[in-house]
């Protein structure tokens, strides 16, 4: 470790080195180019969960072969503003990439476009997706399943995973709108990288094995997340598990194989995307007109005490990310150690994420 102690390293220098293990781990070129982009934007945005601390397990199951390395997703049901996907066990991030572009492609002919995909892995971050819709003028919901580490409200085992759910929407003069959130108090990767860290984890996020609130992030990874809101989150937990697993075919709640538990067998995650051209109802410059207004508006409202200012879905990671672009992306001494642990395996040279602070 002592010649990897920096915190920070450049964008470029992450992708390039992240691209280079996957391209060592049996992955094509665009497959690893995509995942290496996908997950240090994760990092640049702050979701650091998401990120490349993801390498290290996405590559030992590569490496256990409980993915195909080759990208040969099928098409099994198609109409001109639908697709199911059978992903055929192939990297989540490659094929959910696929999906959303499908689906943007459909909904830029024909008004709408609905993708659904089976078979597939856990595939990053969600606000990637919808962001590849907003681009390209058009309004997106993204969801995915997840394993097992959420109980139904009420509950106190294990039934629905963290379940996330995001949202594009673009907007005109204004920075378009990205929402990203886990149906669970908190995403289980944080959990998971606060236990990669030796950190504490705040009291109310999880439940320990017996069943009792717990900051013991190790306790918290073999106990249950709880719901977002409660009996509300676990409401929307449950719709994007139907749109998910039951819509697509995928494997639901505890039928979805651990990611980093299950190193026997594949995933069977389901991924579902819906994009909407802007212009359905009005024209485009009128739609993203309206949408600054509503924008500038809710900037406007009166703050509560304490509070410095009215931040819009998404707004917080994107201020992250430009302070990342300028200063590189912060890296943990123990997700540095990992992935040099990683690139070391595959003879790849670790000069990359050396210091740069």
């Amino acid at each position: 470790m002592n010649n990897y102690q920096g915190e920070r390293v450049p964008k470029e220098n992450l992708e390039t080195f992240v691209e280079e293990i996957f391209l060592k781990a049996g992955l094509d070129e665009e497959q690893s180019k995509l995942i290496a982009r996908h997950l240090v934007f994760a990092n640049l945005r702050g979701v650091d969960s998401h990120g490349v601390s993801r390498v290290g397990i996405y590559t030992k199951r590569l490496d256990k072969n409980l993915l195909n390395k080759k990208f040969e997703p099928v098409i099994k049901r198609e109409s001109p503003v639908s697709a199911l996907i059978d992903a055929q066990n192939v990297s989540g991030i490659p094929v959910a990439t696929y999906g959303m572009e499908l689906a943007v492609e459909k909904a830029k002919k024909s008004g709408v476009g609905i993708v659904g995909i089976n078979n597939s892995n856990h595939c990053g971050m969600m606000a990637d997706y919808v962001k590849k819709a907003v681009d390209n003028d058009c309004i997106a919901i993204a969801t995915t399943n997840a394993p097992s580490n959420m109980p139904p409200w009420g509950g106190k085992e294990r039934f629905f995973g963290t379940n996330p759910f995001s949202y594009g929407v673009p907007a005109g003069e204004e920075a378009n709108i990205l929402f990203d959130m886990a149906t669970s108090k908190v995403a289980r990767g944080k959990i998971l990288l606060a236990e990669k860290n030796k950190q504490e984890i705040p009291l109310g996020w999880a439940l320990s094995p017996e069943g009792t609130p717990t900051t013991n992030a190790s306790k918290a990874v073999d106990g249950v997340v709880l719901p977002v809101g409660e009996h509300k989150g676990y409401g929307i937990a449950f719709l994007v598990e139907t749109l998910s697993a039951l819509f697509t075919g995928a494997a639901f709640g505890p039928y979805i194989g651990d990611l980093y538990k299950e190193l026997n067998h594949s995933q069977n995650v389901g991924q579902f995307f819906l994009v909407m051209r802007a212009d359905l109802f009005q024209e485009l410059e009128t739609f993203k007109k309206r949408m600054d207004q509503i924008i500038r508006e809710v900037r406007e409202v009166p703050l509560m005490d304490g509070a410095k200012k009215i931040y819009l879905p998404g707004e917080m990671e994107m201020e992250t990310a430009k302070e990342r672009e300028e200063n590189g992306i912060p890296l943990s001494l123990e997700v540095i150690d990992e992935l040099v642990q990683v690139a070391q395996r595959y003879d790849v040279e670790p000069s990359l994420i050396q210091t740069y602070v």
